[in-house]
């Protein structure tokens, strides 16, 4: 017996069908690399930063005020000053000196400073949120190192822990030649 041959024919729409649902998956995959690779980028550039021991060379409060942007609720907002403070620290990793950032946050939101208060209404309580920071690391870090983490490609550091502080992340940004650099006492 000879085996009979069957063969497929499909209709017009059954044939649209079938193509827009093969387009629909290669749309998705396409998608699928496209998400990825934007979510998958920022977490492999972190996990190529080493560890480095950090000593805090200089703690700074220029005069400088800056505003941030505050909100009360659906219909209220308005602008802030908090004062700037620069934490300058010297790494084992580079051994060149540079200016401690709290997170990648904090350095976009303000490169020029180390840290960036959550905004408040009140000026005296933005100023008393910077003035605690720049205590704790005059008294209490400046005395040892700290674990940070330092990526060469970025030029930045980030900052495991430090004593049984509540805020545990940082990030450094190389400093400029022309920034001073002097030690406070």
């Amino acid at each position: 017996m000879a085996k009979m041959r069957v063969s497929y024919e499909y209709s017009e729409a059954e044939d649209k069908s079938i193509r827009l649902g093969l387009f629909l998956i290669a749309c998705g995959i396409l998608s699928l690399f496209i998400l990825g690779f934007c979510w998958l980028s920022p977490t492999l550039q972190s996990l190529q930063s080493k560890p480095a021991n950090c000593t805090v060379v200089s703690v700074l409060r220029p005069e400088e005020m800056f505003e941030c942007v505050f909100t009360c609720g659906a219909d209220c907002k308005g602008t802030s000053l908090y004062p700037c403070l620069q934490i300058f620290v010297n790494n084992s990793e580079s051994n060149s000196v540079a200016l401690l950032h709290f997170n990648e946050q904090q350095l976009v939101l303000n490169p020029k400073c180390s840290y960036v208060p959550p905004c408040e209404r009140d000026n005296q309580r933005n100023r008393d949120n910077v003035l605690w920071w720049e205590d704790f690391f005059t008294k209490e870090v400046s005395n040892g190192s700290f674990t940070c983490y330092f990526n060469q490609q970025r030029r930045s550091m980030l900052q495991q822990e430090i004593a049984d502080v509540r805020l545990c992340r940082g990030v450094l940004r190389q400093a400029p030649l022309s920034d001073p650099i002097k030690k406070d006492s």
